[in-house]
């Protein structure tokens, strides 16, 4: 099977699949529900039929024909709710978006207020050089890759967080070396142990 949607001939139903990360596999995708990202980008959301956690992919399918696409989230503007300072802001690589959407529906799950790290906004020129989220959330949580050790902007979150001296917290999905900056922040190992990780970061949020 490949990435596209594929269909059963006798009833049309959409069969997905994506990789779960606690199971380490790709699973065909149990009630399948068309998401949109912070970004407006389409992705689909649903439970691992192994494990019963949440599972990830990105682009549209024909789940996405009957949803409507929300408008774009906006944060700070004048006229809007402010985040609670309770809620973790979520630092990852583009290419770790996956796994990263994954981990915080799991959060979302257990109660944790989120906010996701937006990969579009990284022209937009905030007031003070730093997106409103970044200033009210009250932790961090950076989704540590290889890709991520190269992402300028996920690098930026932590340095601003270790700055205002709020708490960051280390969600390892790849075997990295953890740089010195973070080194000595709480890290939890996903790659190992994702259930165990994820109560372990329940926990310290």
């Amino acid at each position: 099977m490949n990435d596209h949607a594929q269909y059963a001939d006798e009833d049309d139903e959409i069969i997905l699949e994506a990789y779960c990360v606690r199971c380490k596999q790709t699973v065909e995708v149990e009630e399948p529900k068309p998401v949109w990202t912070p970004r407006g980008m389409p992705a689909t959301r649903g439970e691992c039929p192994d494990c019963g956690g949440t599972v990830f992919r990105m682009g549209a399918t024909d789940l996405h024909d009957k949803s409507k696409r929300p408008d774009a989230v906006q944060v700070g503007g004048g006229n809007r709710a402010r985040l609670a300072r309770d809620t973790a802001y979520i630092a990852f690589a583009e290419a770790d978006e996956s796994v990263a959407q994954a981990i915080a529906a799991d959060l979302e799950k257990s109660g944790i207020a989120i906010w996701l790290h937006d990969q579009g906004d990284s022209s937009v020129q905030w007031a003070g050089g730093v997106h409103p989220a970044l200033a009210e959330c009250g932790s961090l949580v950076i989704i540590l890759s290889a890709a991520a050790l190269r992402a300028d902007d996920v690098e930026a979150a932590w340095h601003f967080f270790k700055d205002k001296r709020k708490p960051v917290i280390v969600a390892q999905v790849e075997d990295v070396e953890t740089p010195d900056a973070i080194r000595r922040s709480p890290r939890f190992d996903f790659g190992a142990d994702y259930k165990g990780a994820l109560r372990q970061l329940v926990q310290a949020l």
